[in-house]
């Protein structure tokens, strides 16, 4: 639609559209048809330029239309503008109604896209307060973060008598302690640099134990966790804190049937999740994951499977494979359809070896083992970093949990002598800080200092970071648990193309 093509005296109308919380295919039906219709489109965007909005409109684009980035000056607090923060702000969104007022005023309409509802804390309101007066707005509401949050949880936000309560971080710990105290069911927004702050008052208020951590709900990089357990340093602005419905949680899950006498074995498959969210976990997976009964597994990686009240989860420590593998055993001995989960391939440092030795026990000879594969971390931050495992490579894990120092450091040798490329999980934890030192020093003595180093940092989630250093230059400081090192044989290149610098090791080795 133009309004100046069907009256040149019109003015423009300004439509502030919310485009739910992520998902493209949330986007209401009225949404996506005012996006194409519309002359202009604007959109706020942080300084680097990109804007979550345009991108989950941009399938509703037509390509022809004029756009309006609304670029922030500032993001924190911290600014040099003689008004301070809010001066800055208020400056800042009179100059954007300004803008906005020029295309309304020539008859062009207008959609100012949003994340989640325009009126759920949502940018729209300062374009709406400052326009609303002088031009036809119309407001378009969209699914919000908090239903989002609450539909991928699988818990519902509020139950009969319940009264639901929504809070921003921003609060003072103490007095969100004391509103989440008197709280049927809550959920708290604007997290990132508020996270310590918030956390500390679910804890005050006693119902840490019963909050959820959902980040960029119903997108690819989608992160749900029990709250207690998020890393303060993870979390950006696009996370909420939820305490759902108490009602749901008093009633009990079923227990397992119980086997009866001369019931077969049930069985059982650990299931490699991939590296990172669901794009990565491959269709056999997932239909293993749907048809169980019983899901067992490391805490964190239970918490990226999508609830399902038919389910059972069977969270436990990182620390107890072999208790979880007997664990899962007895479930599926019982006559159940058990799925225990690794993340990446459960082959590859992970649940795979610790089921079938477990399982190699008089007791389970009636329960069916399948192994699932995974895409591995290894090969997801090598895909980031372009083919640097394209000839023979050796995996292996600097941890030294399971096995000595002197058995990692004379693997890690020979491997330098083969002249393998090498995938280094493990590399450190918080207690564990000087293998990657260690190892560094030892391939230096069988590998050029020039060597490309991949150090790829959570491939695949919200903190994702792929940096190539030189193997002298690699700095211990720069690795942590989260990270994965992929270091070159002696044929590994660089090789550029435009702005982007590839890490590949040729299929060719030289005579």
């Amino acid at each position: 639609m133009n309004s100046e093509d069907s009256n040149d005296s019109a003015t423009g109308r300004l439509f502030g559209v919310g485009l739910g919380p992520g998902d493209p295919e949330l986007v209401t039906v009225k949404a996506a048809r005012l996006i194409g219709e519309a002359d202009v489109i604007a959109y706020h965007s942080a300084r680097h330029g990109n804007s979550i909005a345009r991108s989950v409109a941009e399938p509703y684009l037509r390509g022809d239309q004029t756009e309006e980035p609304l670029v922030y000056p500032v993001t924190t607090e911290t600014t040099d503008h003689p008004g301070g923060y809010q001066g800055a702000i208020d400056e800042f969104y009179a100059d954007c109604a300004e803008r906005l007022a020029a295309h309304l005023s020539a008859g062009r309409d207008v959609v100012l896209l949003g994340e989640g509802d325009p009126f759920f804390y949502g940018s729209y309101m300062h374009m709406h307060k400052r326009l609303t007066g002088r031009f036809e707005t119309v407001v378009v509401p969209g699914v919000n973060s908090v239903s989002a949050a609450s539909a991928e949880l699988g818990r519902p936000l509020a139950e009969r008598d319940e009264v639901l309560t929504v809070l921003p971080g921003t609060l003072e710990p103490d007095e969100l302690a004391r509103r989440l105290q008197s709280a049927d069911a809550a959920a708290v927004l604007k997290l990132g640099r508020t996270f310590e702050g918030v956390r500390e008052a679910f804890d005050k208020a006693g119902c840490l134990d019963e909050a959820h951590y959902v980040e960029r709900a119903s997108t690819t990089r989608q992160r749900v966790a029990p709250l207690a357990e998020v890393d303060p340093d993870s979390v950006p602005y696009f996370s909420l804190a939820l305490l759902p419905s108490r009602t749901g949680a008093r009633t009990p899950a079923p227990e397992p049937p119980p086997r009866s006498d001369g019931a077969h074995g049930g069985r059982l498959a650990v299931v490699g999740l991939g590296p990172a969210g669901r794009e990565w976990t491959t269709p056999e997976a997932q239909a293993a994951l749907a048809a169980a009964d019983d899901l067992v597994g490391y805490g964190p990686y239970l918490e990226r499977i999508q609830a399902n009240p038919r389910q059972r989860k069977h969270p436990s420590d990182n620390r107890v494979e072999a208790q979880r593998a007997e664990e899962a055993l007895d479930l599926a001995a019982s006559g159940r359809r058990v799925v225990v989960v690794s993340s990446g391939d459960p082959g590859v440092f992970a649940m795979g070896s610790a089921v079938l030795e477990a399982a190699d026990d008089a007791r389970y000879a009636d329960v069916d083992v399948d192994v699932l594969p995974g895409l591995t971390a290894a090969q997801a931050v090598a895909s980031r970093a372009g083919a640097p495992l394209g000839h023979d490579y050796c995996v292996l894990s600097l941890s030294d949990r399971l096995k000595s120092w002197e058995v990692i450091e004379r693997r890690l040798r020979a491997a330098a002598r083969a002249d393998l490329a090498l995938a280094m999980y493990n590399p450190a934890s918080r207690s564990r800080r000087w293998q990657v030192e260690a190892a560094r020093d030892l391939l230096l003595e069988e590998r050029s200092g020039d060597t490309p180093v991949v150090i790829g940092r959570d491939v695949g989630g919200p903190e994702e970071e792929v940096t190539v250093v030189e193997l002298r230059e690699l700095d211990p400081e720069r690795v942590d648990m989260r990270c994965l090192l992929l270091v070159g044989s002696s044929t590994t290149r660089l090789v550029s193309r435009g702005e982007e610098v590839s890490v590949f090791t040729p299929r060719r080795y030289p005579a």
